[in-house]
């Protein structure tokens, strides 16, 4: 898929979480292609409530990548602020998503910020070596995603998240990434290059 991602105008200094912001949009982005193309597939999705948790799902994980990727270029304070501005913009959005749904009334941002907690704490557990995740960890995404659908081809889910959805996410998140931290003035130096020593 196609994203903008290069600021236009590259002297004006960024915060970080003016790029987590940015990021936010085409992390976003990135998990609606992934969901519509398991739709393309055939695989069931019945409502947008649905559709929801799918994203969420997939918002957490590419969360959690992003998380690893910068784990060598920020210092903590650093990545501890964009990951959380990160975090707290595509809460807003996925909340923005499911206003439209439900209509106002609740604070939906504390079911995603719940599933995103636990799914970090999940994530951490898996290997992610030379800015790639390992097969642990895209199997337990095709879990839970397949979770998140309908009954038909269930069995199938798990395997075009892993093999077809998580390469594609891969590269257009890394994009992302690299084009944002190098094609203007941001507060962060460092390049968002992903990192090819283990990160932890």
């Amino acid at each position: 898929m196609r994203i903008r991602s290069r600021w236009r105008d590259r002297k004006k200094e960024r915060s970080l979480e003016e790029v987590a912001g940015a990021l936010a949009f085409i992390e976003w982005r990135i998990a609606g292609q992934a969901l519509l193309d398991l739709e393309n597939e055939g695989f069931q999705t019945d409502t947008q409530l649905q559709r929801l948790e799918v994203l969420r799902e997939l918002c957490a994980f590419l969360i959690h990548v992003t998380d690893r990727l910068v784990h060598e270029r920020m210092d903590d304070a650093e990545r501890q602020r964009f990951i959380v501005a990160l975090a707290l913009k595509l809460a807003d959005t996925w909340h923005d998503n499911r206003v439209d749904v439900e209509g106002r009334g609740q604070d939906f941002r504390p079911l995603f910020v719940d599933v995103l907690n636990r799914r970090m704490a999940d994530y951490a557990e898996f290997r992610f070596e030379a800015g790639e995740p390992g097969y642990a960890m895209k199997r337990y995404l095709g879990e839970c995603v397949t979770e998140t659908m309908g009954p038909r081809d269930r069995k199938w889910i798990s395997d075009q998240v892993m093999e077809i959805e998580v390469p594609e996410m891969l590269k257009t998140l890394n994009k992302g990434l690299k084009d944002l931290f190098e094609s203007g003035n941001t507060e962060a130096k460092a390049s968002a290059e992903p990192s090819r020593q283990p990160a932890s």
